[in-house]
């Protein structure tokens, strides 16, 4: 098996339709032993039963936030792992009126929430573990074609995007030294938790489907087996990369053209308006 001796940590499990269970299944599937982080008592007793499903005894409180808890968790994974080899950073939030309005009217404390939590906290989880990863380990964190182009509604979550991926690259050339990578995967739409607070996110499911050259949409098994590559020696060459799932959605300009029933040309989002 591709990951069997390896160790890693996933932060950011919401329940068994996130991507970060979907990356979680992946990597055990293929011998990764494994450690969880919850957010708070409601999201424990979700995380939980995903842990001993996917075989896992290790289950940590940790906000991202939280600077007690960031100092805490390299202690409580040297303890009960000693080390780990991977990192797997799936956390993002911006308030809902933020996702809601014009991006110009977002206010300073939710910028700052959405930088806070969906941005820095990838260089303060880094920071926090940097004792207890081995050589050679992987980080790995995930985001969003709204972070390069407009996306209707990601507003200020488009932002956080955009400084995430500029920190891969930061992060691998600091980390590249160390023998430690740092790479991201951009996800196309899949209809998760996070994605919930996102206005008109069935259209933007539809849009995708039809306009993506493969003619669908990804899955979470999609994104994992793709996690998996990068969080293991199979990508070993590997670093700053942003790499694409999303059935092929970023490569195209515009949307896809067909034949009406009279014969003209129009887009293929007007089969889908409504």
């Amino acid at each position: 098996m591709i990951m069997k001796g390896k160790k890693g940590l996933i932060v950011g499990v919401a329940n068994n339709k996130s991507i970060a269970y979907g990356i979680a299944k992946s990597c055990r599937e293929q011998g990764a032993d494994l450690a969880f982080t919850f957010l708070n008592d409601a999201l424990k007793k979700r995380v939980e039963p995903i842990a001993e499903e996917l075989g896992s005894h290790f289950v940590y409180e940790l906000d991202v936030n939280n600077e007690e808890h960031l100092s805490n968790i390299g202690d409580k994974i040297k303890k009960d792992l000693r080390n780990i080899d991977f990192l797997v950073h799936a956390v993002a939030y911006a308030p809902k009126e933020a996702l809601e309005n014009d991006f110009l009217q977002t206010s300073k404390e939710a910028f700052d929430i959405a930088m806070g939590t969906s941005v820095y906290s990838l260089l303060s989880l880094t920071r926090a573990i940097l004792p207890v990863l081995n050589k050679n380990s992987s980080i790995l964190t995930l985001s969003y074609l709204g972070g390069m182009k407009y996306i209707p509604h990601y507003n200020v979550m488009g932002v956080a995007k955009a400084a995430l991926e500029s920190s891969v690259r930061y992060l691998a050339r600091d980390l590249g030294s160390k023998g430690i990578r740092v790479n991201a995967i951009s996800a196309g739409p899949i209809k998760t938790l996070a994605a919930s607070g996102i206005g008109d996110f069935r259209m933007i499911l539809k849009y995708n489907e039809v306009n993506a050259p493969l003619k669908r949409n990804v899955s979470i098994e999609d994104v994992g087996n793709s996690a998996m590559y990068l969080l293991s020696d199979l990508s070993r060459g590997v670093s700053g990369e942003i790499h694409y799932v999303d059935a092929g959605y970023n490569i195209m300009g515009m949307g896809d053209v067909e034949k009406d029933e009279n014969g003209n040309t129009v887009l293929c989002w007007d089969n889908i308006k409504g």
